[in-house]
């Protein structure tokens, strides 16, 4: 019978990615509902000592592959060894960050193992699922996606097969407090490579240096909406971002627009974003932007328009042209920073 939950945990040269525990996090939640275990999954090489972190953020136990071909992530290796993982501990649910790595391995073992898979989740939920009035009903995973060009919010149920796979985008969900005192059960899944399961070659490794911080991982995020008026105004919220120590990020209409790259865009079809401090200029607050950006600690919204709709989520609302106002704030911030040096 089908238990527990499994988040699987990716990792990059031994380093495990910040959405691995904000999915274990989530991962207690759900598992509460169902009076079941979250299980971490680790596959590398020489990756077992990174177990005891993942029991610590919430895990209460982990299941590992380690072999030399998982050393860097190839798709059919990896695809192999969670493949085995399933066949042996038939989880319940299994869930996967929303990264190039989940989006590309999930699907491949979903298929392997003949069952659904919802992607780029937003929200998970346990909830009963009933068939008709008579039936008992069942406790199933809702997973909620954004649908039709992040028009609706799609809800998703796996009624029949198992485990319930999703990937979940990163920052959507919070991590739970590091508990050091935590222990828990660490397992090896012996898995039997071949050769032929290697079926790229890797030459060589290029690491690309990025001068930009991801917008998941800024503290403070300047933000452009509509209201910026052009993309060089950018320049002037890229002034704000370098003084306090944060990045520039957008809604999607200067994207499509070609005013700013993709992954500088906050909403449910962009990233979803915690910082501490969200300043959004000039956006009026569409329930698509707000989606992706509701949960960051304090919002600070300008907008000339006083019946925005972006004011019902601010923490501080400004009303005024944001033209005018950015470029005041630039000289202030300065004169601050050269009055307290």
């Amino acid at each position: 019978m089908s238990r527990d939950i499994y988040v699987v945990a990716e990792q990059r040269d031994g380093e495990i990615a910040k959405v691995s525990f904000e999915l274990i996090g989530e991962a207690t939640k759900l598992a509460a509902d169902l009076e079941q275990k979250v299980v971490g999954v680790l596959m590398g090489d020489q990756i077992k000592d990174k177990a005891q972190s993942l029991i610590e953020a919430g895990a209460d136990s982990v299941v590992y592959v380690e072999d030399k071909m998982l050393a860097e992530y190839v798709t059919e290796p990896y695809a192999k060894a969670l493949t085995a993982i399933i066949k042996e501990c038939d989880p319940e649910i299994l869930l996967f960050g929303a990264t190039s790595i989940g989006r590309d391995l999930a699907p491949r073992v979903a298929s392997r193992v003949h069952t659904g898979l919802t992607a780029d989740c937003t929200k998970l939920d346990i909830d009963v699922w009933k068939a008709n009035e008579e039936d008992p009903g069942q406790k199933l995973l809702f997973m909620t996606r954004p649908a039709f060009g992040g028009n609706i919010m799609a809800t998703i149920l796996c009624k029949h097969y198992r485990p319930q796979m999703a990937t979940v985008r990163p920052g959507v969900m919070k991590r739970i407090p590091v508990d050091h005192s935590r222990t828990g059960e660490v397992k090896e899944i012996k898995v039997e490579f071949k050769p032929e399961d290697m079926n790229v070659v890797i030459r060589e490794i290029v690491k690309e240096e990025h001068k930009k911080v991801d917008i998941t991982e800024a503290k403070c995020l300047i933000s452009g909406g509509r209201g910026i008026g052009s993309p060089e105004f950018y320049g002037t919220l890229q002034e704000v971002a370098d003084i306090i120590g944060g990045e520039i990020s957008s809604s999607r209409a200067n994207v499509d627009a070609g005013w700013i790259a993709r992954d500088r865009q906050v909403g449910q079809t962009g990233k979803t974003v915690r910082p501490e401090l969200y300043m959004a200029c000039g956006i009026s607050g569409a329930i698509q932007h707000v989606a992706g950006m509701e949960g960051s600690e304090y919002i600070i919204a300008i907008n000339k328009n006083d019946t925005a709709a972006i004011f019902d989520v601010a923490d501080l609302g400004i009303v005024g042209d944001v033209r005018v106002i950015m470029p005041k704030l630039v000289d202030a911030l300065k004169k601050y920073k050269v009055a307290n040096a």
